[in-house]
């Protein structure tokens, strides 16, 4: 027996629900942190496209940037944060709801 889905979009946190903001979360969620190399490769998009999607994530305080140094050349390292793992749980939570699983 299945139940009825609880279909309220409204639930929805659409910061994440953007493709590439989705698969950074996703992928955070397993691995954090990303390097920005990385998280390049991982949702395939460039370079500016990324950042972009970061810096929104960042402003929703779901991702923090860590700037440094890996021997002479320039690193970004993304985490997850602690209000990102929650977002990313309701987020999780609310498309259960709508599809009904």
């Amino acid at each position: 027996m299945s139940r009825e889905p609880e279909f309220d979009i409204s639930q929805v946190d659409e910061v994440i629900h953007g493709r590439i903001r989705l698969a950074v979360m996703a992928y955070l969620s397993a691995v954090s942190p990303a390097s920005f190399p990385e998280l390049t490769e991982k949702t395939g998009t460039t370079n500016g496209n990324l950042s972009t999607h970061l810096t929104k994530l960042e402003s929703a305080n779901y991702v923090e940037l860590e700037k440094g140094y890996k021997g002479k050349r320039p690193q970004t390292l993304v985490h997850l944060t602690a209000t990102g793992r929650k977002a990313w749980l309701k987020y999780l939570s609310a498309m259960r709801d709508i599809i009904g699983v």
